[in-house]
């Protein structure tokens, strides 16, 4: 008879990490690398400082390159540098413009002494840090909001600018002007009411700096050469040579994207708006001139995506199957203009804030979910992974700014109730300033309410919120809350 044998004890995996560095099995280096993206190091993450001292939401936080100063900006129109490590604000100065500061970044190479800002106001700004303090100037200007800027890669000069007027803009700080590349428009005419696409963000190729993408108002991500450009304007810029979008979004006219982020591996991470997210390669474009198609209805949700090809378009058609997207589900955006980003050395993971007050960290690999962490009373919108180590920077609507550190003893487990994960109950926050905005609001409560993934409950949820909100629009057209109190009424909300 045989007997049973005695089940082995399981071995962490960094202790075997440790045993082969010791006998000479794994480099210092492939240790250091192998240890930041340990998943033992992601389950024993929790909150190791608060950063207080801004007045206002939080709307963004970047680390220098170093990874010793944090950069922040918030609605209250400052932007502060911080020892995040003990929390101490190293200074703390106005920023110039006259409303919500959506980035902040420090440029390299320049002591952290250079800062490059833009806002809701349009503005794009340059701070110097001088030995008698701070000065700003103003170096270009949207029409509209502008929530984005992206830094060319270990260039203490140059960076690019989108906003909602649809414009992209090239700034070198050692000349005068900025230029202007293009404005971006829809790939067809099925959008009248929105001639240009506004823009939410743009993002740099790590390997190839000579690349960027932009994504906005619409369903595609659009990837552009620089090189393609000719500075005497001899021709138009404006085409993209690749267009990204999951193949049953093509066609699909009230979706939009609000973040975007390139791997160092230069996969394309898109955070999608009432949607989810996806990560393509190079090879999942759709070409220089996409073919435009109604919405696949058999195709609403991304699980039905990988399983029903017979009715994607053309476009869709020509990609193949090993070409679809990895998906990433859980999260929830569809309040605020959130972005996404990769964690870890290698970018072994996908990390997301959302509507739930929740941070969301996927394995990048095989799109498992491996944590979930409480981060904001109401929204998280900003996630910033440090350069060299394993730690995170987070903030929302709450004021304040939360740094995080695998500093806990116990690891942490997933909640038993992640597919009941809701937003939280609370006002309508996000600012309305053009009949373009209350168009795509409406049409993103519509969506929701008839998309076939929800049930009667929750459809009769997204129908309530669309009363509300045309209940409300005129109120919070009287004074919004989002522009430090500067109150406009309703004769002036769209001029």
């Amino acid at each position: 008879m045989m007997k049973n044998k005695r089940a082995r004890p399981s071995v962490d995996k960094a202790v075997v990490d440790v045993w082969q560095r010791e006998i000479g099995e794994l480099s210092s280096r492939n240790f250091a690398h192998r240890l930041a993206a340990s998943e033992d190091l992601v389950l024993r993450l929790e909150i190791y400082k608060k950063l207080e001292k801004h007045r206002g939401c939080v709307n963004t936080v970047s680390f220098n390159a170093d990874g010793n100063i944090l950069v922040s900006g918030s609605d209250d129109m400052r932007v502060i540098l911080w020892d995040w490590e003990t929390a101490h604000a190293k200074l703390a100065f106005q920023s110039g413009h006259v409303s919500n500061v959506f980035q902040a970044k420090i440029m390299p190479y320049t002591d952290d002494r250079s800062l490059v800002t833009c806002a809701a106001d349009g503005q794009v700004r340059h701070a110097q840090i001088l030995e008698r303090g701070v000065e700003t100037r103003l170096l270009t200007k949207h029409q509209r909001r502008a929530h984005k800027l992206a830094i060319e890669l270990g260039s203490p000069h140059i960076f690019y600018t989108c906003g909602e007027d649809g414009l992209v803009q090239h700034i070198d700080l050692r000349t005068p002007t900025a230029t202007k590349l293009f404005t971006c428009h829809p790939i067809d005419d099925s959008s009248a009411y929105m001639p240009v696409i506004p823009l939410n963000d743009i993002a740099i190729d790590p390997r190839n700096p000579n690349l960027f993408a932009v994504a906005g108002s619409d369903k595609y991500t659009r990837l552009y050469d620089i090189r393609k450009y000719k500075w005497d304007g001899s021709t138009d810029f404006g085409q993209p040579t690749d267009y990204f979008c999951p193949p049953h979004l093509i066609g699909d006219h009230q979706i939009g994207i609000t973040g975007l982020a390139f791997s160092d591996q230069s996969e394309l991470l898109v955070s999608y708006s009432d949607e989810f997210i996806y990560l393509f390669t190079r090879d999942m474009g759709l070409g220089p001139n996409p073919v435009p198609s109604s919405p696949l209805s058999a195709c609403s949700d991304a699980s039905e995506m990988e399983l029903d090809h017979s009715a994607m378009s053309a476009s869709a058609m020509a990609a193949d199957k090993k070409a679809i997207p990895q998906v990433y589900k859980g999260h929830r955006n569809c309040k605020t203009v959130k972005g996404v980003s990769f964690f870890g050395p290698k970018s072994e993971y996908v990390v997301s804030g959302s509507d739930c007050g929740q941070i969301f960290i996927w394995k990048k690999k095989d799109r498992e979910l491996v944590r979930v962490m409480e981060a904001d009373k109401d929204v998280v919108n900003c996630i910033e992974s440090h350069p060299h180590t394993t730690v995170l920077a987070s903030s929302g609507i709450e004021t304040d700014i939360k740094i995080w550190t695998p500093k806990s003893i116990d690891k942490a487990t997933l909640p038993t109730n992640i597919e009941q994960i809701k937003p939280k109950p609370r006002s309508w926050m996000y600012p309305v300033t053009t009949p373009q905005d209350l168009m795509l609001h409406l049409f993103s409560l519509q969506r929701r309410g008839s998309s076939p993934e929800q049930n009667g409950e929750n459809s009769s949820v997204a129908s309530r919120e669309l009363i509300e909100f045309i209940m409300t629009f005129n109120a919070y057209s009287d004074a919004s809350s989002d522009d430090g109190g500067n109150a406009s009424g309703p004769e002036d909300l769209f001029s």
